[in-house]
């Protein structure tokens, strides 16, 4: 389930602040993606579970 554009638009990152991507392609699961930072320095990538975005530095996956 994507996420809504106007929702997308006023996310940002809580580590960098930087804007958010929806990245659906995301090898997480059937339903799941995630929002991936678009920082030059962070890349973190925050699981959506369930339609819900998860921003929590502690649940984001490091960029390899």
């Amino acid at each position: 389930m994507p996420l809504e554009a106007g929702l997308l638009e006023i996310l940002a990152c809580p580590a960098c602040h930087a804007p958010l991507r929806d990245d659906t392609s995301a090898d997480t699961g059937a339903d799941a993606g995630e929002l991936v930072c678009t920082g030059a320095d962070c890349g973190l990538a925050y699981p959506v579970r369930d339609g819900i975005p998860v921003l929590l530095v502690d649940e984001a996956r490091r960029p390899a």
